[in-house]
């Protein structure tokens, strides 16, 4: 199969606020972003993952519906962009779909990681050759199955002259330590990157985020709560490591302000970005010291107030998002992006995770592919 064509990545993330769906060209190490949108989720459906979510106690029936569910709604997404982009399935080489991650438990003796959008569903729907599942092959071989994007970072924004970070802020937060020159040297997951300030302020005030990090702004940090937020043991841990929204969950937080009954909402979204940017600086300080420039994607890019903060903890290393790159790829289609990338990995039988970074104890090609006929 030729290794130049059109993918499709298919990404959703934690915070569920759309699936994100980008049309890629990818000729030899060049990539076209041909069109992009963000697919919502159903209200409806979006509650039952909500309660399916986080180690919470689901239903079998459920779980096999939710999947099936999920797997009609990437196709969907997958049919709009194609009408969008005026572009037929038939001229499609494959979809690399992520799907919706329910649990990622890596530390456990039987470590896994879920994922449901059933990719039968979708190939079937779509009529496009599916690859999925990205994730469990590299637990298989003794890795954290995240993160999967530095791979792609490697190929994309490597630069001959500076050493470069590359971090996406998610729902959680991860980092990539690309060098000049060379190869991935390592990547993890920080922490919380937006899951805990989008909690907060749905709770509070109805708003699926805080739009610009502006009633942040409008707080005042709580330097022990602050303290007391980094002084949890996963910050300690050295990499490679990864997470989830079911290890920083509303519980956790809840757990950690039993000691500030009294602290003001706003103060506590002050202080919850304040651990978001500290976490993050703190982690490329201590293990990509001769850092160079940081380049930003995923949604946190669009938080001014969280790109002001984390310009001041990295010490006068310039912080930008991808857009402003020497090649500029849009912030928000990144990872999308990645997993279009990783479906051609996958069919042409070469890696696409980095040991380095997972834990892995080889490279290994990942994911399972669900032919279209």
């Amino acid at each position: 199969m030729s290794a130049d064509g059109y993918f499709i990545g298919l990404m959703s993330g934690t915070s569920m606020d759309g699936i994100d769906a980008a049309l890629v060209q990818i000729k030899q190490d060049t990539f076209r972003l041909i069109h992009s949108l963000s697919h919502p989720w159903p209200a409806e459906l979006t509650s039952r993952l909500a309660a399916a979510t986080g180690g919470n106690p689901v239903d079998l029936r459920e779980l096999g519906q939710l999947d099936v569910l999920c797997g009609e709604l990437f196709a969907g997404a997958t049919r709009r962009l194609l009408t969008e982009a005026e572009m037929a399935a038939t001229r499609i080489t494959a979809i690399g779909s992520h799907g919706q991650t329910l649990f990622h438990h890596p530390h456990t003796p039987a470590p896994f990681s879920m994922q449901i959008g059933d990719p039968n569903t979708l190939a079937e729907r779509a009529g496009i050759t599916v690859v999925a599942d990205f994730r469990r092959r590299d637990m298989a071989a003794g890795g954290q199955g995240a993160p999967l994007v530095p791979a792609f970072h490697q190929a994309l924004f490597r630069h001959a002259r500076r050493n470069r970070v590359i971090l996406n802020i998610g729902g959680i937060a991860n980092i990539t330590v690309l060098p000049a020159a060379g190869d991935v040297t390592g990547g993890f997951d920080t922490g919380p990157g937006n899951c805990l300030m989008d909690r907060w302020i749905q709770h509070h005030q109805g708003l699926r985020f805080d739009e610009g990090g502006r009633w942040a702004a409008s707080g005042q940090v709580i330097e022990p709560l602050l303290q007391h937020f980094l002084n949890d043991a996963y910050f300690s841990l050295n990499p490679p490591k990864s997470t989830g929204t079911e290890y920083f969950s509303e519980s956790w937080l809840r757990e950690k302000l039993l000691g500030f009954p009294t602290a003001a909402p706003e103060d506590i979204q002050a202080t919850l970005l304040q651990l978001t940017s500290q976490s993050i600086a703190r982690a490329i300080l201590r293990w990509a010291e001769d850092t160079q420039e940081v380049l930003v994607c995923g949604g946190g890019s669009h938080n001014a107030r969280l790109m002001d903060d984390l310009s001041q903890q990295m010490r006068g290393i310039p912080v930008q998002p991808t857009s402003r790159n020497e090649k500029p790829v849009d912030p928000d289609w990144v990872e999308a992006m990645a997993f279009a990338w990783l479906a051609r990995q996958t069919l042409q039988h070469k890696p696409g995770n980095i040991p380095a970074v997972t834990g892995a104890c080889r490279p290994v090609v990942l994911g399972g592919i669900y032919p279209a006929a």
